[in-house]
């Protein structure tokens, strides 16, 4: 069994930055890619960044020039770098990681991102 946890949700100013990290631990054949999703109320859950095993990326247009994913493969670990956040990005973050040769989705429980002053 795959799980996913994340960490580095919180609070924070406009302006400011957070660190989003997503572990995936147990039964892994093989990561294709992982990324980052967000759900604000009363909105669809969108795409922000997603990157592959080999580190191509893809960002949302609104998080374009502020956000980063990265990802560790030793760890099974990907990161997102938030800077110059702005209350619109306030939302529940949850990491998805594709495995597998049948690329079965995962997800993890969800981290809230707040943007307020």
């Amino acid at each position: 069994q795959v799980q996913l946890v994340e960490s580095g949700g919180g609070l924070v100013q406009p302006g400011g930055s957070l660190r989003l990290s997503c572990a995936a631990s147990g039964i892994i054949s093989r990561i294709n890619d992982m990324g980052w999703y967000r759900q604000a109320p009363g909105k669809e859950r969108e795409l922000v960044a997603s990157i592959t095993w080999g580190g191509s990326t893809r960002y949302a247009d609104s998080v374009k020039g502020r956000f980063t994913i990265s990802i560790d493969n030793a760890k099974n670990t990907v990161y997102l770098h938030m800077n110059s956040l702005k209350p619109e990005d306030t939302a529940v973050y949850s990491c998805k990681a594709e495995i597998g040769l049948y690329r079965r989705d995962y997800w993890g429980q969800g981290t809230q991102v707040t943007v307020s002053s």
